[in-house]
């Protein structure tokens, strides 16, 4: 009887920790986000001379919120790289590298599939960045408004493909 009883209990721990951690993976997961993104130059809209001619934008999911890693070849030649860790929010994170667009990013989740980031320079806020990642999960439009490093006004939507 005492055998059964701690059989019985050993399958009741086990069960509760598969369906911790299978939550657990298809929280991380679920994150529309994740994945590598890939400009497509073709789909995209902008105003002459702020688009890249490249761009990967890497996603990764990191605790409650995102790592970014973003490689670009802007329209005037210059090789971006940038990255940042942020949690969805709203509170200011640092940018490592040279991205045109300022310092410190705050990201936000407005649902399941939309993002909105709030990109800072000095204080002052440069670029308002909304991501919507399509249904199918295959395409994330990005709206871009504000005014970059080098004072170009931008009011563009990049078309990105999962790779």
């Amino acid at each position: 009887m005492q055998a059964r009883l701690r059989q019985t209990c050993l399958f009741a721990a086990v069960a509760t920790l598969v369906v911790v951690l299978a939550g657990t993976t298809f929280a991380k997961s679920g994150n529309s986000d994740v994945g590598t993104w890939k400009l497509n130059v073709e789909k995209s809209k902008s105003l002459a001379g702020t688009a890249p001619t490249k761009s990967t934008y890497l996603v990764e999911a990191a605790g409650a919120g995102v790592k970014v890693t973003v490689d670009a070849l802007s329209a005037d030649g210059t090789v971006r790289h940038w990255a940042f860790t942020a949690n969805y929010d709203g509170k200011d994170s640092p940018i490592v590298g040279n991205s045109s667009f300022g310092d410190v990013v705050n990201v936000t989740r407005v649902d399941a599939n939309t993002t909105k980031n709030i990109y800072k320079m000095g204080g002052n806020v440069t670029i308002t960045q909304t991501a919507v990642v399509s249904g199918d999960g295959k395409t994330r439009t990005v709206s871009l408004k504000g005014t970059n490093a080098s004072g170009q006004t931008l009011d563009n939507v990049y078309i990105y493909d999962k790779q």
